[in-house]
């Protein structure tokens, strides 16, 4: 037989029986459909999760103060951790490399200005703010490059604090009374929205030396520091480590960069992208074993056709690979039909709700598929090398 013969064969008995092929491929369309709309929701979650943690730049590295490790020693011996400083982030700048440095202290104030008050978070930090945390300024300007014992008492406030406290008013000039201090607005930020819950918006910017008198700190919280794109990153941290090592007579901090979290955070999102597409691929096994059950069924019932087929002279290859096609043919369709449903489903879930992050991965929607078909010539092997061991006279006496 040519293959236009076997295609044609095939079409017919797929045809002819409509209801009993529409439920073999029912099977393989549930579970390529949830394959398209799991891997499409863990793929959207992927990209929003790291588009979050990716929101202040790749190139940042984070220092903290004291050991995140003890490597087995006693915290006693260690009663006290020296703090960092305004000076420790000077130092970090004049590494080879770094093109910022920014010495965050961080707490929450009241803000209150006129007969209107609200509670924001206060952030120290420096004029190169900006510039590390990728973010825009949008009247006025930001904190000068006053040194920490020259610091004015100045702010910039975010969005949704001049929406609140200053509806329809230009905030610039104006004074606003941040714990028991007055400082005078110069700029308004763009908005930034929330990052990892943190709201950019509701935010006030100050010189980290007012802010650590503000919330009496006698040391930064942490210190951002900004590389080159294209420097050795792991030879940035070394010389971190060395130069406040040098200062602090010994290694206290904990040093965290940025391309470290992506990677931990991207494997982690992997696995679980990898788990959701395994859940869907349950019901391609399902489907599967759909197509064996009424494939065997096909068998019994097309024992007079199977018969008439080996009379005329069909061999029982020819006869085995009719049935490996129908089965491969009624798989392929039931997955087209399960992706267009998986993309539709993920279409309307993204146009009904714009926030959830919908994502087609094609490489795993290429990969169903192509089981989808597997999966139909596996589980229709041992029905078709059942049809092609029928005797011919025995089959159409049965008939």
């Amino acid at each position: 037989m040519l293959l236009a013969d076997y295609l044609l064969l095939a079409s017919t008995s797929i045809r002819f029986s409509p209801m009993r092929s529409f439920l073999t491929a029912l099977g393989i369309a549930v579970g390529i459909a949830a394959v398209v709309l799991l891997t499409a929701l863990g793929s959207g979650m992927q990209q929003y999760i790291l588009q979050q943690f990716t929101q202040f730049g790749a190139h940042i590295i984070g220092i903290n103060p004291g050991k995140s490790t003890t490597l087995g020693v006693s915290g006693a011996l260690f009663s006290s951790v020296r703090p960092l400083s305004i000076e420790d982030a000077e130092a970090l700048r004049r590494i080879q490399g770094i093109v910022t440095s920014v010495p965050v202290v961080q707490g929450n104030s009241q803000v209150e200005v006129g007969n209107r008050s609200r509670w924001v978070t206060v952030l120290g930090i420096n004029h190169e703010t900006p510039q590390t945390w990728q973010l825009k300024v949008s009247t006025g300007r930001f904190l000068p490059a006053d040194s920490a014992q020259q610091a004015r008492n100045l702010a910039v406030i975010g969005a949704k604090v001049q929406a609140e406290l200053f509806p329809g008013v230009n905030p610039l000039g104006q004074r606003i009374r941040i714990g028991q201090e007055r400082f005078r607005i110069i700029g308004v930020m763009e908005s930034k929205g929330q990052i990892l819950g943190f709201n950019m918006d509701d935010t006030a910017y100050i010189p980290v030396a007012r802010a650590m008198s503000l919330f009496n700190r006698s040391g930064l919280m942490e210190i951002d520091v900004l590389y080159q794109a294209g420097a050795n990153e792991a030879n940035i941290i070394e010389q971190i480590k060395t130069t406040l090592t040098q200062r602090h007579g010994r290694d206290d901090i904990t040093i965290t960069s940025q391309s470290d979290i992506l990677k931990t955070l991207g494997s982690i999102l992997n696995i679980i992208k990898a788990v959701v597409a395994g859940i869907g691929g349950i019901s391609l096994l399902v489907g599967g074993v759909g197509i064996l059950t009424i494939m065997s069924i096909a068998v019994n019932e097309r024992t007079g056709e199977i018969g008439l087929l080996r009379a005329l002279g069909a061999s029982r290859q020819q006869v085995t690979r009719l049935f490996l096609l129908e089965a491969a043919a009624l798989a392929g369709l039931g997955g087209i039909a399960g992706l267009l449903t998986g993309l539709g489903i993920a279409g309307l879930l993204h146009a009904a709700i714009p926030a959830m992050p919908v994502r087609i991965d094609w490489l795993y929607v290429i990969l169903a598929e192509s089981i989808a078909v597997t999966t139909g010539l596996l589980a229709g092997f041992a029905p078709a090398r059942k049809a092609s061991a029928l005797p011919p006279v025995d089959a159409l006496r049965n008939e």
